[in-house]
């Protein structure tokens, strides 16, 4: 799970890790909510990736789900017309508890957060609890799911952080004489993480580095 300020560096950092894992040989679904799938592919390309032969070869999976939000109707291969539970709930019985195992796949979602822009807080809870969570651990893959600070109850962030392996907080600290960007392990459930906040280096191709 990752908590990011609205104004931090998380979304180039999502296109910076699909980059990585996409370069170890494995498979990236890359849930877009907050920008036009071809944001994402202008950020992957001048991240130096052949976007076109990874989607080809399904290395690379875009879903849509943005175009959805305005109103609209996605032209994209991978895509969903509607975010509302009620409409989605043959979708995810069918799909997100099924698959066989799959430990080189990575599953992330830029912001789930929109998610309760069309749904009740409790209804999106309990799918991420009951489904979506759950589902990813079946299949033995990596799901990162970003979540937007300061937007949801309390209860929302408690029962989210409960079910997460591993929690990473993404801010902005205006502090100091001018903003910095920053990244730190919260919390992890596997031995010897670093907890301290560490400083965040945005290169000219978008790529997100540690200081």
């Amino acid at each position: 799970m990752v908590e990011y300020d609205p104004a931090s560096q998380w979304y180039n950092a999502s296109t910076t890790i699909t980059a990585s894992w996409l370069r170890t040989e494995g498979r990236v679904d890359y849930d877009t909510f907050a920008q036009p799938p071809d944001d994402v592919r202008t950020r992957l390309k001048r991240l130096g990736l052949e976007i076109e032969s990874l989607e080809r070869e399904n290395r690379l999976t875009i879903t849509d789900w943005y175009t959805a939000t305005l109103g609209q109707k996605s032209k994209e291969k991978f895509a969903h017309d509607s975010l509302k539970f009620s409409e989605l709930s043959i979708y995810f019985s069918q799909t997100i508890m099924r698959g066989e195992p799959e430990p080189d796949h990575l599953y992330l979602a830029d912001d789930d957060s929109t998610f309760a822009r069309f749904n009740e807080e409790k209804a999106w809870v309990e799918l991420e609890l009951t489904r979506i969570i759950p589902g990813i651990k079946r299949r033995k893959a990596i799901g990162v799911m970003g979540i937007m600070k300061g937007i949801h109850s309390e209860w929302v962030y408690k029962r989210l952080e409960g079910a997460s392996e591993v929690i990473v907080d993404f801010k902005v600290d205006e502090t100091g004489p001018e903003a910095r960007d920053l990244v730190r392990i919260r919390s992890s459930q596997f031995p010897s993480f670093d907890r301290r906040w560490h400083g965040i280096k945005i290169s000219e191709n978008f790529e997100v580095t540690l200081e």
